[in-house]
């Protein structure tokens, strides 16, 4: 395989997860989260519970994995000689940091969420809020980069 198809399969790559996880974040904070808002807070933590559980699973463990290490390969073959290379770069800074706002919030708020039994409304608002405005956040930076990413590809 070439230099420019190994970089250009990495950047398509990166450019499909973000975009895919980034989809996924921000779905579940404009559809998911207010319709688990709607709930009593014992149900909505116990749903969230689940919804954790089933999210550490091959198919989004290998999109947000897989767009991690891609990002890393398509922002390290980007270059900084050439618009391309730096918005490529860009790209996988963006994608990276997404990853980073998983690992450092939504990962330990989960985490948390996970030892919580048998509690209510107050427990569910001291989670919720914080991990909504994360994953906003997270989402909004993957599409950012999945855009950046695929943008790169143009030339």
């Amino acid at each position: 395989m070439t230099a420019d198809l190994f970089q250009t399969v990495a950047t398509t790559t990166a450019a499909v997860c973000a975009g895919a996880t980034g989809g996924v974040y921000v779905a579940f904070s404009s559809m998911v989260m207010p319709a688990l808002n709607s709930r009593p807070g014992s149900e909505a933590i116990g749903a969230m519970q689940r919804i954790n559980v089933q999210a550490v699973r091959p198919p989004f463990m290998v999109l947000f994995f897989g767009g991690a290490a891609a990002s890393v390969v398509a922002g390290l073959t980007a270059g900084t000689t050439d618009t391309y290379g730096l918005v490529r770069l860009a790209g996988a800074v963006l994608s990276l940091a997404s990853f980073g706002v998983t690992a450092a919030v939504n990962v330990p708020l989960n985490n948390r969420l996970a030892r919580v039994a048998g509690a209510g409304d107050l427990a569910w608002q001291a989670f919720e809020q914080p991990w909504t405005r994360a994953n906003t956040v997270r989402g909004v930076l993957a599409l950012a980069g999945a855009a950046a990413l695929a943008g790169s590809l143009t030339r």
